[in-house]
């Protein structure tokens, strides 16, 4: 599309809407950067952009004049923006193409593309893929969901280039030509229901990572979960699986402490599990499927291995945070979800005073409920959830449950009655939009407790 000296809609001012407009000013368009909060100063917004940008985008705060609408020829909705608001239902009218700020940014970026999905396990898996190909590849770019703009990036990338994309699945609603060489759907578990209100339509958003893929490309994806096995007949790319349960005739799969690696049923054991760093089922699956794509991408198993071995935990997932008083503490505050959540009480050897409820996202919290398997001690809530999750938890038969009004009034709850030899384990299972603006914040100030004590 040539947008030379045209007006493109960039909807959302934050990491995803200033990279947007960014890359329209490299490549000669008008960006109509658009925030609909009245409350907004145009100069905040414009103090946001690169420099040489300033100047060249249109501003505007609350609503587009339909004067304004008439002369946009492209649409980027930031990924909080829902497909289905009223302010993208009246672009919609005018028939106007609209893209993801991913889609905008692969049709001017260059080389090859990884991109990871999934419910859960996307940023230790991207990151972990992303530190295995700069050992590999000279030019190696971390983008997408993870924090780093795709579109902020993607005129730097050259025929060279490897780029490892997480993205979310408000990113892929709205995608055309976004083409992966190799692609990964770590799992799809209920998340997000009450922006894509079906399991269907969420799933849908997930699997489009590998809409344009062929069978020379390639597709990783979990044995263990229902909905990615039951995708793997209609995936258009070559399937790769790997399981933590079954033991596969061609994949990778885990036979006690080792992975293997089995190509029509012939076994090569490629790592112990006790090598890594990382703890939990979760994240042997992630270094599964780390290896798995990277094989695919070319790399050396030699040179996979050595950075799986030294790669740590990212942060806020299930991250060792210190011990105090004899009370190990784990910072699992990217368990943003009840699955995420199972993951980390699976990762607890010890009596746990575990930490949740948050923004509510619409799930429900059975299966959580019912991981708890004597391996918590005492659930404290805090936030819009609580009472639900309260009343799920007595339903399961557990009652061992303390509210907090604040977050802090948990942290020293926790702190105050856990004992030596126990474990504290702040892995909400939900969003943390009600108490604080992202999950990084909501980590920072657990870790902060727990270093004063």
């Amino acid at each position: 599309m040539d947008l030379v000296g045209k007006k493109v809609l960039v909807i959302g001012t934050g990491v995803s809407g200033i990279g947007s407009a960014h890359l329209l000013c490299q490549n000669g368009a008008i960006p109509v950067l658009l925030d609909e909060n009245i409350k907004v100063k145009e100069d905040d917004v414009r103090n946001k952009l690169d420099e040489a940008d300033r100047d060249k985008a249109i501003i505007v705060i609350g609503a587009l004049s339909d004067e304004l609408i008439k002369e946009l020829v492209l649409v980027v909705p930031s990924p909080a923006v829902p497909l289905d608001s009223p302010t993208i239902m009246r672009l919609k009218e005018k028939s106007l193409p609209i893209w993801s700020e991913i889609e905008l940014a692969y049709n001017f970026a260059k080389g090859s593309l990884i991109a990871i999905t999934g419910t859960n396990g996307k940023t230790t898996t991207t990151t972990l893929v992303g530190e295995i190909m700069k050992a590999f590849y000279e030019e190696v770019y971390v983008v997408g969901n993870i924090g780093k703009s795709y579109a902020l990036e993607a005129m730097k990338m050259t025929d060279k280039s490897v780029s490892v994309a997480e993205v979310s699945s408000f990113q892929m609603e709205a995608v055309e030509n976004f083409h992966a060489k190799v692609s990964a759907v770590l799992n799809v578990t209920p998340d997000h229901l009450n922006r894509h209100h079906t399991m269907q339509e969420y799933a849908r958003c997930k699997f489009n990572v590998t809409s344009n893929q062929t069978k020379d490309d390639t597709c990783v994806l979990n044995y263990d979960n229902e909905y990615t096995r039951q995708f793997a007949s209609r995936c258009p790319a070559k399937v790769v699986f790997f399981s933590s349960k079954e033991k596969l005739e061609n994949g990778f799969y885990v036979d006690g402490d080792v992975i293997v690696y089995a190509i029509n049923g012939e076994k090569m054991p490629v790592m112990n599990i006790h090598d890594m760093n990382l703890v939990g089922t979760c994240n042997v699956e992630n270094v599964m499927a780390a290896i798995a794509m990277s094989l695919a991408m070319g790399v050396t198993l030699s040179t996979i291995l050595r950075v799986v071995r030294k790669f740590k935990a990212v942060e806020h997932r299930i991250e060792f945070s210190g011990t105090k008083n004899g009370v190990d503490y784990y910072n699992d505050s990217k368990g943003t979800n009840p699955d995420a959540a199972i993951q980390g009480i699976k990762a607890m050897s010890k009596p746990t005073y575990l930490i949740g409820g948050g923004y509510d996202k619409g799930n429900e919290y059975d299966e959580w409920i019912e991981a708890f398997d004597g391996k918590v001690k005492e659930l404290v809530l805090i936030g819009a959830t609580a009472q639900k999750i309260d009343e799920c938890a007595r339903k399961h038969g557990f009652n061992n449950i303390h509210h907090e009004e604040t977050f802090e009034g948990a942290l020293r709850y926790c702190s105050s009655n856990a004992q030596e030899g126990e474990a504290v384990l702040l892995s909400p299972a939900c969003a943390s939009w009600d108490m604080f603006p992202s999950y990084e914040v909501r980590g920072k100030i657990f870790k902060e407790y727990v270093a004063s004590l």
